[in-house]
């Protein structure tokens, strides 16, 4: 079986995700072989190979999954993108379409462009008809990653002022569609280069930080401020995620979407793989994986 570490389960970890129960393990998706079903399971059976949201973690040699949180994969797709796909792509996917609203030509900014949810985004909106497509990266040495997953445009916003620099992009009109998963100043910064009539899509705080908001940035410009959770959406309408699963299936069988894996770790050094995304020195997704895998 094999699962990947997601930012959530670094704030799981410190608490910062409500209060878990004791054992706790960490970890959000998996993939590998059904080896049971219960009684009133009739979409799969012993064998099948399926990516799934488990209930209580993933990082561990079983677990368990509703069938209704639990998605058929190709044989096309390996386990390696099978078990680090589901909260990159469903997460992209869920956020440019139905909450952003992403229509053909709309000019697009990602925030943490590097990263996993970043480097899946740039690639779904390209492949969803976005027009350019520009990401903003924490550190300099990270451009290089978010220009190979497609981005037009990276600014590294701790040496500019991004909002100044995508006006510039985009003749002072901003963009259509902000994507931010960094919250505090960040969310802040965004305001001043959202456009008319812009979305601008709330679904992560990593910098421990809430961004501070005023009404009336939205009134007479008629934008919006928008919030998304995947985890929220798991657990209370979990139906909507079938439609998105075959989308997204779609766009890895084809290429649309390429998941890139940094690093390939035993799931026995989880602790390490946390602290190679805690140090935001890793870009693309850290794989766990058990010896049975």
């Amino acid at each position: 079986m094999t699962t990947c570490v997601n930012y959530a389960d670094i704030k799981a970890r410190y608490g910062n995700k409500g209060q878990g129960k004791l054992p706790f393990i960490p970890g959000l998706e998996a993939a590998g072989i059904i080896e049971q079903v219960g009684d009133e399971v009739i979409s799969f059976v012993v064998g099948d190979r399926v990516m799934a949201f488990p209930h209580h973690g993933s990082y561990a040699e079983y677990i368990v999954a509703d069938e209704n949180l639990t998605f058929a994969i190709p044989d096309s797709i390996g386990f390696d993108v099978a078990g680090s796909y589901g909260i990159v792509s469903f997460l992209s996917y869920k956020l440019l379409t139905d909450v952003a609203k992403l229509q053909d030509g709309d000019k697009v900014l990602i925030h943490s462009a590097s990263g996993g949810v970043g480097t899946t985004a740039i690639q779904v909106a390209k492949a969803l008809g976005a027009g350019t497509i520009i990401g903003t990266v924490g550190h300099t040495t990270k451009i290089s990653t978010a220009l190979e997953a497609g981005a037009d445009h990276v600014i590294c916003y701790n040496n500019e002022d991004f909002a100044q620099t995508v006006n510039e992009l985009t003749d002072s009109k901003g963009v259509p569609i902000i994507l931010d998963s960094i919250g505090g100043e960040i969310t802040a910064q965004s305001m001043k280069c959202l456009s008319n009539y812009g979305r601008l899509v709330v679904f992560g705080n990593s910098s421990g930080e809430y961004g501070q908001l005023q009404t009336g940035d939205l009134h007479s410009s008629c934008r919006s401020v928008l919030g998304f959770s995947l985890g929220t959406t798991r657990k209370e309408q979990p139906e909507v995620l079938k439609d998105i699963s075959t989308h997204v299936l779609r766009m890895l069988e084809s290429d649309q979407i390429q998941i890139k894996i940094s690093e390939k770790l035993p799931l026995k050094e989880a602790a390490l793989a946390h602290q190679r995304i805690e140090s935001r020195n890793s870009t693309g997704k850290i794989l766990l994986y058990t010896e049975y895998s």
